[in-house]
């Protein structure tokens, strides 16, 4: 073989027995250039349609492409960490729920998974991490009724932060917007600053005015009403339900004052969630498997890969 001119920028060999022209590939270096286009059809929000037409070729020649690296999605990597601040939060597309677990100190995703917000995918979740040595010191999350016992039972006495934000949004919502009582009022205005509290003083206050609250207003909270089959109900169980979310939720709502390493909110995995279910909007022609690869290779390629 000898060389023979540049084509496209690229050297040209030709064959001294055959006669015959080629350009020298490397498999390795043709895998690297088709998962560039790849990291631009899952993050850069590019459809196949214009990636073909920018490569020159059919749609079909690159979805087959795309699907020798959507077979085979990346598994998780567990970086080392002897202080790691943990938010787990789940989130639903469809059908579909993807569960990730976050290193707040490193911004890096230790474990995500797609399966159902169950207690035993959150327990083999958590039993994955601590067998892998990750030392956690808390954990933030909703407080989904199925994460509480797992954390329990993996890591019992470990520090659970409440998020801040979904409490608060939950309280309003229960509330509504513009509450008709004056109890009810007078609560949607206390809720509003709970975000705010930045020190112990605050909480003190806070948790004050909270109290007042419901000590000034326990007759029209336990207010009942005859109902037609002669069973009593509460008058008012909107603002029942908007005080039982605050009252359960306050012993774990303030640990991040003692801990300014701890996050009081998921917000760092709500925003993830955001401009994932923006991408894979996009492509919605995708068959369910298909977009379950979707979505663990976004997770790879946005914060790990």
């Amino acid at each position: 073989m000898i060389k023979w001119g540049i084509q496209n920028n690229r050297q040209r060999y030709k064959c001294q027995k055959c006669c015959r022209f080629f350009v020298w590939k490397i498999k390795s270096n043709s895998l690297r250039r088709q998962k560039v286009w790849f990291k631009k059809w899952i993050l850069g929000r590019r459809t196949i349609t214009e990636i073909a037409s920018e490569k020159k070729c059919s749609t079909k020649t690159i979805f087959r492409l795309f699907k020798i690296f959507l077979d085979k999605p990346p598994v998780p990597q567990i970086k080392e960490n002897n202080d790691c601040h943990l938010i787990i939060d789940g989130t639903y597309h469809s059908d579909i729920c993807l569960l990730n677990y976050l290193d707040n100190d490193l911004k890096h995703l230790q474990y995500y998974e797609i399966g159902n917000e169950t207690e035993r995918n959150f327990r083999l979740g958590l039993e994955l991490l601590k067998a892998s040595g990750l030392k956690i010191a808390s954990i933030t999350s909703d407080g989904h009724k199925e994460l509480i016992p797992a954390i329990k039972e993996v890591f019992p006495g470990m520090i659970h932060q409440r998020c801040v934000v979904h409490v608060q949004r939950m309280a309003l919502n229960y509330l509504t917007r513009f509450p008709k009582s004056e109890a009810g009022r007078e609560l949607r205005k206390i809720v509003k600053d709970l975000h705010k509290i930045n020190s112990r003083q605050e909480k003190s206050k806070w948790v004050a005015k909270f109290d007042k609250w419901n000590f000034n207003h326990r007759e029209y909270i336990n207010d009942r009403r005859r109902s037609f089959d002669s069973i009593h109900l509460y008058s008012h169980p909107d603002i029942r339900k908007a005080r039982s979310a605050i009252k359960n939720s306050i012993p774990n709502l303030f640990y991040y004052l003692d801990n300014p390493k701890i996050p009081k909110s998921t917000n760092a995995l709500e925003c993830r969630f955001s401009y994932f279910k923006n991408n894979l909007r996009i492509h919605r022609g995708l068959s369910k498997k298909n977009r379950k690869n979707f979505i663990l290779w976004y997770n790879w390629l946005k914060y790990n890969g």
